[in-house]
């Protein structure tokens, strides 16, 4: 196929998946169809859409094209003056949800990292797409036992239905893309439609959309050759850390959601990264955990936020580690590093002492996590002059500006906390070369 045709291909998609909205937008109006349906719908029918991308096009670039034009379609669509229209399809729910955008990055994202590897594209999209729809559409339908999260409540009946099509998507995956042994596939299948099933029924304002495909990936990627006791012991693991850390954080004052997203969100730092640079994401956690109980912001769901915000900044620096060639991890753990400090500032309130303590400590700590990484992932070090700069801007500007961090904290801490390492990352990258001593992802 030519380049030009590509390009058609990719702008008639998107032209196409406008013509679908309006469709459903008029058909719905006419047949009573609620937001939630017609958002669901929207997300099947370019889901499955999604799910032919890599034999649709020769090249890679048309679909990360079309992914990008798909995304400037979203922001169009969320305009006033096309909300109430065409947009009502995706954003006619009452609730605050970014799951229009988090959808198309995911497709991007699972496209770039499964590395042309079937099973890790299809089966995480798949899941995402089947499952979480027929979850939405029978807990529509046919709920009758709710249980609350942050924005709302789900249903059993919707959390029943997920599990049951993700387990069977699971296995058919399975033994159509590997030659795993019955006993491995069949243990897979239930880990993941575990994983799956507690992620989609913890996920809130859409970031499902973000959290289940690319958790998925991850785990598959690092779990697909394990052994079936290897697979046993981390089932147990998984159980006990949710029970453990549920008792011990509801003790701090975060609710049972939040307990069981945070663990949630360390099993897939740790399917990310080696466990000492997955110290430094812990802290982030713990920081905030401090920072709520000592100086509580405005934020409706602050404890899942941070979890997000971990999450974006994770997955981030791993597909960014991944497309340049050049190992960001170290870049990563001065991101936690400076978020923490973020963090800890705004639990101290403003009180220096400890504020230099704890600056001094983190920077020794990273110093520390540093050394104990592998050779390919020690290329730009030591990074003593970005650390020290990225703590000193994460503790100066909450101390001096406490109020502007009372709403929204966490994003604003993050792109403060990124600011640094990202332009230092992509400078030393482009003045080192075009190849790397390795990816920027796992180490």
């Amino acid at each position: 196929m030519s380049v030009a045709a590509q390009i058609g291909l990719a702008l008639a998609s998107v032209a196409v998946l406008l013509g679908l909205m309006a469709l459903l937008r008029r058909g719905a109006r006419a047949v009573g169809l609620g937001a939630e349906v017609q958002r669901k719908l929207v997300h099947v029918g370019t889901g499955l859409y999604a799910l032919v991308l890599p034999w649709l096009f020769p090249d890679r670039w048309p679909v990360y094209m079309l992914i990008g034009l798909t995304l400037a379609v979203m922001v169009v669509l969320r305009l006033p003056r096309f909300a109430k229209g065409v947009g009502g399809a995706l954003h006619g729910v009452e609730r605050r949800s970014y799951g229009d955008f988090l959808l198309a990055g995911s497709v991007g994202l699972c496209f770039f990292l499964s590395g042309g590897e079937p099973l890790l594209y299809v089966l995480p999209l798949a899941v995402l797409t089947l499952a979480d729809a027929a979850a939405a559409l029978v807990g529509t339908r046919y709920a009758t036992r709710l249980y609350r999260v942050e924005d709302g409540h789900k249903s059993l009946e919707g959390t029943a239905a997920f599990f049951a099509v993700t387990l069977v998507l699971s296995i058919l995956s399975l033994v159509g893309f590997t030659d795993l042994p019955a006993a491995n596939v069949l243990a897979l299948a239930l880990m993941v439609t575990g994983f799956g099933t507690l992620v989609e029924a913890q996920s809130w304002r859409g970031f499902d959309n973000l959290f289940l495909p690319l958790g998925l990936l991850v785990f598959l990627s690092v779990h697909l050759d394990s052994s079936l006791v290897e697979l046993i012991v981390l089932a147990i693991f998984f159980l006990c850390a949710i029970i453990g850390f549920h008792m011990i954080g509801t003790r701090v004052g975060l609710s049972g959601h939040a307990c069981r997203v945070y663990v949630v969100a360390m099993f897939l730092v740790l399917a990310v990264v080696s466990p000492q640079n997955a110290l430094l994401p812990a802290l982030v956690l713990c920081a905030h955990a401090w920072a709520r109980v000592q100086a509580p912001g405005r934020d409706e769901y602050g404890d899942l936020d941070v979890v997000a915000g971990l999450a974006i900044i994770s997955f981030g620096w791993l597909a960014l580690g991944n497309a340049m060639g050049w190992s960001a991890i170290g870049f990563y753990g001065v991101t936690a590093m400076g978020l923490t400090m973020g963090l800890s500032v705004i639990a101290l309130r403003g009180y220096v002492p400890w504020i230099i303590l704890i600056s001094l400590g983190l920077f020794a700590f990273r110093e520390a996590i540093a050394v104990l990484n592998p050779p390919e992932s020690a290329w730009p070090e030591p990074l003593f002059w970005l650390s020290g700069l990225t703590l000193v801007v994460m503790a100066a500007v909450p101390w001096a500006i406490p109020a502007f961090f009372r709403r929204d904290r966490v994003l604003k801490l993050t792109c403060l906390a990124l600011i640094f390492p990202l332009m230092a990352y992509l400078y030393m990258v482009l003045t080192q070369g075009q190849s790397g001593p390795g990816l920027g992802g796992s180490a």
